[in-house]
């Protein structure tokens, strides 16, 4: 074992050091702080350790609430103060701007209101007859009997589940703002549910792709809008969050604007944005997704929005209205280059661009930073205690 000092933390919260003129990586360690290391990884640029001890802890290290922190590697800021978090985030978010020579006067930061349960979401491995996550970048197991930023609607069922005959298994649980719940299992182990349909409000059970009770979707409401959601459907993670999303979509969007929602999930943004828009397109390449949105523009009177089956590339040369403002959700991997040429030609006076990831934030804002400029980026701490960082970012055409 050798030992390093921490000077600082990248983008995904480890720490970083010097060994020997090469860059090491190393969780769980803080700025200033020296740390024991063995070395897991090794390529001719830089190192990765793993943290063995520490010898001198930060006076920022506090005690993570989550007694599988050092294993699981989910949450992996826990070993910092919320205020903590929110300035290594707004730090990142600002360094990668610097980077990329992106000038943004306007940073806002959201906070999470409930920084831990919080979660609607959460997906367990059950081995052996043994339940948990798999630790960060390896399929070793790490068994939990909790999960303290997960709602705690969802960690009554955790409990349940290998009471009811599951030794094997993939689970996924929804929960809803009523705390109903959506359970997808995937075992090919005999499943006896009595129990958790006894003791919890399940509004679906879907078992190798089939529904076996009751429904394959629940409705989630939101700031007074209702949303059917399927069990597959993708829908954000944080209640409190979103309503703040919807907040900015709304404040951004001009009365009477034609607007294109693309990769419009369940159609969540295309129904907020439809209550001052004229008119809104949206477009979804997840069929179920589809589906549900054009039954929640149903359920919301909304009659002014129209949802297309497909993807983004090749549905969006179909809009032939003028496009005042274009609404991007992307996944991870951001813009395709058609897309942003495909925006380019439309040109719309406004750009709402969500991003969960800000790497491919930040390269498709310099492919858009010759015809448009950032009026504002908003910071919403989507998932508390974890690197990540969902955006919303503003753009008028010059």
């Amino acid at each position: 074992m050798k030992k390093v000092t921490i000077e600082k933390l990248d983008h995904f919260g480890r720490g970083i050091g010097k060994i020997d003129g090469k860059v090491i990586f190393i969780p769980n360690a803080l700025p200033n702080e020296t740390v024991l290391y063995e070395i897991e990884k090794e390529t001719k640029k830089y190192l990765v350790g793993k943290n063995i001890e520490i010898i001198n802890k930060s006076e920022n290290r506090v005690e993570p609430e989550c007694p599988y922190f050092e294993k699981c590697g989910g949450c992996s800021l826990q070993h910092l103060s919320y205020e903590d978090t929110k300035k290594f985030k707004i730090d990142k978010i600002k360094n990668l701007l610097e980077q990329n020579k992106l000038n943004v006067k306007n940073i806002n930061f959201i906070e999470n209101k409930n920084d831990f349960y919080y979660r609607n979401k959460i997906e367990i491995k059950i081995e052996n007859s043994k339940l948990g996550f798999y630790q960060n970048k390896t399929h070793d197991l790490v068994e939990i009997n909790e999960c303290i930023i997960t709602k705690k609607s969802i960690n009554k069922v955790i409990n349940l589940l290998l009471k009811s005959g599951l030794e094997n298994a993939k689970v996924t649980i929804r929960s809803n703002y009523n705390d109903e719940l959506l359970l997808i299992i995937d075992t090919n182990d005999n499943f006896n549910y009595e129990q958790i349909i006894k003791e919890n409000k399940v509004a679906g059970i879907i078992l190798n792709g089939k529904t076996i009770h009751n429904d394959s979707y629940f409705i989630e409401v939101i700031n007074n809008k209702y949303f059917k959601v399927s069990y597959n459907s993708f829908f954000q993670i944080n209640e409190y969050i979103c309503q703040k999303l919807f907040e900015l979509i709304d404040k951004y969007i001009e009365e009477n604007a034609i607007v294109a929602d693309l990769y419009c999930g369940v159609g969540t943004l295309s129904i907020v944005a439809s209550y001052k828009a004229k008119k809104v397109y949206g477009i979804e390449i997840v069929e179920n997704a589809v589906l549900n949105a054009i039954e929640n523009a149903k359920i919301n009177h909304r009659n002014n929005v129209y949802f297309s089956l497909g993807s983004v590339p090749k549905v969006i040369d179909k809009i032939n209205d003028k496009l005042d403002t274009i609404i991007v959700d992307p996944p991870r991997a951001g813009l395709d280059k058609y897309t942003l040429d495909t925006i380019l030609k439309f040109k719309p006076k406004t750009i709402l661009y969500v991003s969960c990831d800000p790497m491919t934030l930040m390269r498709d804002l310099k492919s858009l930073e010759d015809e448009y400029e950032i009026k504002e980026l908003n910071l919403l701490d989507m998932f508390s205690y974890t690197y990540h960082v969902e955006s919303v970012c503003i753009l008028n055409l010059k």
